[in-house]
């Protein structure tokens, strides 16, 4: 499969989280999906136990009863005080980006059901650490976002979410999920609308960088 001409830093940094320009329309080849997957699959798992499995939803009906999900999680969090749109609202910098983050989290919660592809990379755990739980959802998050990487080379849109875990249960049901198998986050997936992302904006860097202590 061809990929963009993207340098490594190119690809790390213009990794995007896509949400409107999400194809919806245009049908994404499985192959496509498994290629992504396989290379998402030499990411580091903790004792390499490699405990992942990945799961990939194309059925309409599947996908609309998770979009369903989705979309009653976002809409609870818009009204929350900590929804991305009413962040920073005294910051005339960072209020119009914020502003515009949470339009397109509104946009994808309305249309998450018509995605293409979605994917859910889960975890086996039959027990989930009262400590370090750094420790074992180590093993899946770093795949989770080669996969997205693996994608956006491919012209692939994807987007990080995890609000439909506020129906974990329910998706897992759905999904005949086994009571051990843990769901880390759902990666909505279609071709994007362009391929022209770029970086975005960040905290400078000595903002948030300390050598040796705090």
């Amino acid at each position: 499969m061809n990929t963009l001409d993207l340098s490594p830093d190119e690809l790390l940094t213009t990794t995007r989280t896509v949400r409107k320009r999400l194809d919806l329309d245009k049908p994404v080849p499985m192959a496509l999906i498994r290629e992504c997957i396989e290379i998402a699959l030499q990411a580091p798992s903790g004792s390499n136990r490699q405990t992942w499995h990945w799961l990939v939803i194309t059925d309409a009906g599947k996908r609309a009863q998770i979009g369903e999900y989705y979309r009653r999680a976002v809409a609870a969090y818009l009204e929350s005080s900590g929804a991305a749109g009413r962040l920073y609202a005294d910051d005339p910098n960072r209020a119009p980006v914020q502003q515009r983050v949470g339009s397109s989290v509104a946009y994808l919660g309305e249309r998450m059901g018509q995605v293409p592809v979605l994917v859910i990379p889960c975890l086996t755990a039959k027990n989930l650490p009262a400590g370090n739980q750094a420790g074992l959802w180590g093993s899946i998050l770093p795949a989770a976002w080669s996969y997205m990487l693996a994608a956006r080379a491919r012209g692939l849109g994807t987007a990080w979410t995890t609000l439909h875990l506020n129906y974990e249960a329910e998706v897992s049901e759905l999904l005949g999920l086994p009571e051990e198998v843990r769901q880390s986050v759902l990666i909505p997936t279609a071709y994007s609308i362009g391929t022209d992302f770029k970086r975005a904006a960040r905290r400078p860097l000595d903002e948030v960088l300390h050598f040796d202590t705090w």
